[in-house]
This record gives C-alpha cells, sequence and structure tokens, in this order.
C-alpha cells in the first residue's frame, strides 16, 4: 500500500523539576541548599532516510512522545536529559504545521535531521534560589513542557523527470523499458495506482530518475480520481515528458487529449505547467490512422515543442527520447525546495491575560500556570519570590489596568487572594 500524507501528534519530553534539597552531612546540621536542576527533555526529531518509500509506518501509529528529563538530585547533581526520538521518514518528505498548514521543513536529502519539536528546559533546583538574605529557600523551579503540535506529512517525489498523460497510454510501459523500474503493467485504465521510480542509464557514469505517475483525468486538480494525490509527486521534477497515445485504437484524439493534461497541470500549479517538456507520441506501431499522427505532429511543432515518435513496447526510438532528455537535464537547474515559512514566535501563546468574571480579577496563562508550579505557598520566602515574579513580568500592572483596587478578589487558576497594594 502506497501512502503520501500522513497526520500525526508529536509531544516533546519535559524537563525533569528541580529539586528542594539543603546539604546534610554529620557535623555539618545546617548545610546551605544543595538541590540539583533536572534534566532538558527530549526533542522530536526527523531524520529523512532514502530506504523509506512512503508513509505508511503513520498509518496506524499517530501519537509520537519523547522522553521526559529528569528530576534534579541533592548535591548539586543535574537530572538526566530525556532522550530524544528520532522518526524516520522518506526523501522529500515536507513537513506543516497542521494549525496554520506553513511549511516547517523540505527533508530532501538522505540524512538530513529536523526538531520538529523540542524538549522543555529542566528547572532549577533550590541552590539558585539563595541569596545573602534568603539562605535557606524552600521552593525549586518545576521543569518546562516540551512543544507539543499536530504535523501534516507529506511525500513528494524527488525525480528529475515526470511522465505524465492519461491512463494506459503506456507510461509504465516507458519507464519499464529505460529502467529496472517494474511498474504493473495491464490494458486497462488506472492500473498504475501508485507511483513508480526509475534509474535511467544513459551511459558514462550518467543517469536520472524518472517517476512514472498515475494516470490524470478531467477535473484533477481539484482532486477527481486521483487527482492531488499523485500531482503533488511531478511538482519536484525538472522536466516533463507528456506521453500521448496516438495509435487511434481507443478513438481518442491525440490532440484533444494533450490539452486535457496540459489544462489540468496548469489549474493545479502555474510553476508546474511552465515546466520544461517533450512529448512522446506513444504506440506509433500499432498506429491505425497515419493521417492522425500527421495532424497531431502538424500541431505539436507549431507549439514549438520536441516530438518523439516512439513504442514504448517494441523499444522503438526510446534510446533517442532518453539521451535528449539527458541533455536537457544538463543545463536544467534543481527545482527550487519548499522554503520553511513557519515562525514560532508568531504562534506563540500570550503570557497571561487579565478577565473580570463577576466581579473576580481573573489571570491565566502559560506564564501564570508555570509560575504557580514553581512556588511553595506554605514558604514565605517563595511568597516573597512570587510577589516579585508578578511584579517584573507585568501581571500587577496589568490588573491595576483593569481596575483592581485594595481587597478586590483575585483569582490565578486554584489560588485565590485579596489584592494589596
Amino acid at each position: 500500500m502506497f501512502a503520501d500524507t500522513a497526520r500525526i501528534t508529536v509531544k516533546a519530553g519535559n524537563g525533569g523539576n528541580g529539586l528542594v534539597s539543603f546539604h546534610r552531612e554529620k557535623y555539618v546540621p545546617d548545610g546551605g541548599p544543595d538541590g540539583g536542576d533536572g534534566g532538558r527533555g527530549g526533542n522530536i526529531v526527523f531524520k529523512a532516510d532514502k530506504t523509506l518509500t512512503t508513509l505508511i509506518d503513520f498509518a496506524h501509529k499517530k501519537v509520537f512522545t519523547a522522553k521526559n528529563g529528569e528530576d534534579g538530585r541533592a548535591r548539586n547533581s543535574f537530572g538526566k536529559k530525556g532522550e530524544d526520538l528520532y522518526i524516520y521518514v522518506p526523501v522529500g518528505t515536507v513537513i506543516k504545521d497542521a494549525k496554520t498548514l506553513r511549511v516547517m521543513k523540505d527533508l530532501s536529502e538522505n540524512g538530513e535531521e529536523f526538531i520538529a519539536a523540542r524538549g522543555g528546559n529542566g528547572g532549577w533546583g533550590n541552590v539558585h534560589f539563595a541569596t545573602a538574605t534568603r539562605q535557606t529557600p524552600k521552593f525549586a523551579k518545576d521543569g518546562i513542557k516540551g512543544q507539543e503540535r499536530e504535523l501534516i506529512l507529506e511525500l513528494k517525489l524527488i525525480a528529475d523527470v515526470g511522465l505524465a498523460g492519461f491512463p494506459n497510454v503506456g507510461k509504465s510501459t516507458l519507464l519499464a523499458s529505460v529502467s529496472a523500474a517494474r511498474p504493473k503493467i495491464a490494458n486497462y485504465h488506472f492500473t498504475t495506482l501508485e507511483p513508480n521510480l526509475g534509474v535511467v542509464s544513459i551511459g558514462e557514469g550518467k543517469s536520472f530518475v524518472m517517476a512514472d505517475i498515475p494516470g490524470l483525468i478531467e477535473g484533477a486538480h481539484e482532486g477527481v480520481g486521483l487527482g492531488h494525490e499523485f500531482l503533488r509527486h511531478i511538482e519536484r521534477t525538472r522536466l516533463l515528458i507528456h506521453v500521448v497515445d496516438v495509435s487511434g485504437i481507443e478513438g481518442r484524439n491525440p490532440i484533444d487529449d494533450f490539452e486535457k493534461i496540459n489544462s489540468e497541470l496548469e489549474l493545479y500549479s502555474q510553476n508546474l505547467a511552465s515546466r520544461p517538456m517533450v512529448v512522446a507520441a506513444n504506440k506509433t506501431d500499432i498506429i491505425m490512422d497515419e493521417a492522425l499522427l500527421e495532424e497531431f505532429r502538424e500541431y505539436i511543432n507549431k507549439k514549438g515543442l520536441k516530438l518523439f515518435e516512439i513504442s514504448a513496447a517494441a523499444h522503438k526510438g526510446v534510446r533517442e527520447l532518453m539521451n535528449y532528455v539527458s541533455k536537457e537535464l544538463d543545463n536544467l537547474e534543481p527545482v527550487e525546495l519548499y522554503e520553511a515559512d513557519f515562525v514560532e514566535e508568531d504562534f506563540e501563546e500570550e503570557p497571561f491575560e487579565v478577565r473580570i468574571e463577576n466581579g473576580v480579577y481573573v489571570v491565566e496563562g502559560p506564564y501564570i500556570e508555570k509560575l504557580l508550579r514553581h512556588c511553595n505557598f506554605d514558604d514565605a520566602e517563595s511568597m516573597q519570590y512570587f510577589q516579585i515574579a508578578l511584579r517584573r513580568k507585568g501581571v500587577i500592572d496589568a490588573l491595576c489596568e483593569k481596575g483592581c483596587g485594595e481587597g478586590d478578589p483575585v483569582r490565578m487558576y486554584e489560588l485565590e487572594f485579596d489584592y494589596t497594594e
């Protein structure tokens, strides 16, 4: 089964919590703080692997979670870092953020890696909070949560040449005749239900990769038939070979077929439609009407396109076509990869918000959640740290702007208190 799209959720590891600990040993009953920091959470890392050809591995497993960092230890010992989770995908996989549909990374080279979600930093142990006036801090910082996001994976085959054309025009036969690829071939429409890649060797160490794309039909640009499922696979090709059946056996008009396929390419992507094109008039060994071929030949010549009259099944004219394509590729630059346009900072949540509900000033947000986890409200020094942190972050100013005054009730998740100046 060929699978070229997947939607998954990835969760990086949380940072380990900092430890509240004090140095204790014989003859040192009142040692200072020695709580170590938590370890960083593991990252989610994608890696391109040329041995993979589909995204079928993601058909059943949808959630991937990296290891959390370990909590800090006594004697200023750091917690162990969480192990990174590697996810292997085929070369040519484009990773998108599902929320924004923006491209995060185009993995186009074997072995290329990309961190899609970063593990959270470890929390600080209480040793960090010791000062000249606060010598026995009884609080530490919890680790930060790892990033979590939903991703869309799209596989776009990396090939130099793409074969375009209606079903049953001989694309699979052409690929099989010039490479070691062995696609399914039969005399009925939609034989090819998945793309096939083949390496075409020209000799003297020269070769190129050619992709046989399943036959298109009218409306493919709108997803009709196999539509979008396979048009994406010729977006990276540098040159297209448009294969047309000129035999007349099925009663089709080659000019009409040529125009319809070109229209679908243009409606799907202007960039794809502007790609250099060579025309292969196929099945000339079983042609029923020479006038049909002559008319098509004149039509293609007027368009200024290079035409090769071939028979893929009989290997007629195929070598000449491949040699010409190879020379054309020498002068064509690689197609630009998908540029990442995902900007992490644009989608970060606001650190906090202040709103009024039934006369209560409610303060919520990622920063507030994190701060509450860090503090020990049974400890006076920790409470002092909490108040200083609120003022530094601008929470107090935000409350005042909303009209909060002396004695007004304030709620921060489970914590409720009366505001004091």
